[in-house]
């Protein structure tokens, strides 16, 4: 080693402080759950190398004109990553089981409380209302969402919102369960639905994702680039005639999104940022968040439980939060612990696709209704 390189290292080191430290460890806990746990790895992955680089000192790597700070500045504050990936979310959905059983956008809708009430306790907790509404959207269980709100409403909480809304969506098999065994009685958890499929027509199908868009445009026009670009991946689903372009929209715009979105993440994850009193708040409210989410769907689904004359299976009402398809995974897996001849899947689907809608009205809602108070 030269003299240059001995000054260089020195340096380096003398730059490298303790929350760099922290955090770089905080990243390779992040690709451990991936790699080793196989929690989300699509996103925990790049957020976790992506938090390492950010912390290495003199790289300049997220400066301005550096290969992160690069892909911020494109992806953004211009919100083209997020609403790419709705295209790609979109072509994956499908949304026949909400279609076939409309009264699940009810669950949808109570499994959005959380943003709400996360939102009244940040401003309790002495946060602004832009940067309340920003924690609170993490309640929507949807990483698109919460960035795309919270870039346009309180930037400078990107990170922790983003990190804690996709790490939370990656943790739905360990959080969920619990409040579902304290929700509910093994008696309703074995109630059984059984699944009549209906036959959706290509009509209904096409219509659905054009008439959605229009709709919520119309009463929520700060909604529209979301529910617009979900919508279009979903037409280009059901329409079958651009089979190219949904394939494309499923795997390569949306894996492709997804890894430099990630990486971008992580490089919001510097230490001296990162590591403060705000960073445990917002985690912390993130969780209670979920939590309520949860809490709320499962309560509807127990008046629909008892409206039904017990017909209904409240679990399903856990699915109502819009991590899709993984929430309606939990609940059949979880309702046939206890019945293993139940079939809880397409019924959860429903309810869980009406989620993803609602989260995006929901963020459509809050920055409608701050443009209007700004």
């Amino acid at each position: 080693m030269d003299i240059a390189n001995a000054l260089v290292l020195l340096q380096a080191l003398q730059e490298l402080n303790w929350q760099n430290i922290v955090m770089m460890i905080v990243g390779g806990a992040l690709i451990y759950l991936a790699v080793a746990k196989d929690y989300e790895p699509v996103l925990l992955l790049p957020i976790g190398f992506g938090a390492i680089l950010t912390n290495l000192p003199l790289t300049g790597i997220t400066s301005q004109d550096g290969f992160l700070g690069i892909l911020y500045q494109v992806g953004i504050p211009t919100e083209l990553f997020p609403l790419f990936i709705f295209i790609g979310i979109g072509a994956m959905t499908d949304f026949g089981p909400l279609l076939e059983n409309p009264k699940m956008a009810l669950l949808g809708a109570a499994g959005q409380v959380g943003i709400f009430g996360t939102l009244l306790l940040a401003l309790l907790l002495g946060f602004n209302m832009n940067e309340a509404a920003s924690i609170g959207i993490i309640g929507a269980i949807d990483g698109p969402t919460a960035i795309y709100v919270s870039s346009k409403l309180a930037p400078h909480l990107l990170g922790p919102i983003a990190v804690c809304a996709y790490s939370y969506m990656s943790l739905v098999p360990i959080i969920q369960p619990p409040v579902m065994r304290l929700m509910t009685t093994p008696e309703e958890r074995r109630v059984r639905m059984p699944y009549t499929q209906k036959e959706i027509s290509k009509t209904v199908r096409v219509l659905f994702p054009i008439i959605v868009t229009i709709v919520i445009s119309l009463l929520a026009p700060k909604a529209s680039p979301l529910i617009a670009t979900l919508m279009f991946g979903n037409l280009m689903r059901e329409s079958g005639v651009v089979e190219r372009l949904n394939l494309t929209a499923q795997n390569e715009l949306a894996n492709l999104t997804t890894l430099f979105l990630g990486i971008v993440i992580g490089s919001t994850m510097a230490g001296e940022k990162f590591l403060q009193l705000d960073t445990l708040v917002i985690l912390g409210i993130g969780l209670l968040a979920f939590v309520i989410d949860t809490i709320g769907g499962l309560l509807l689904g127990k008046l629909m439980y008892t409206l039904s004359g017990r017909k209904f299976n409240p679990l399903i009402g856990a699915a109502g939060i819009s991590a899709f398809p993984m929430s309606a995974r939990v609940v059949q897996r979880f309702g046939q612990q206890y019945d293993f001849e139940n079939f809880l899947l397409m019924h959860a689907m429903g309810a869980n696709t009406a989620g993803q809608l609602g989260s995006v009205v929901a963020g459509g809602l809050l920055l409608a209704i701050l443009a209007g108070v700004l």
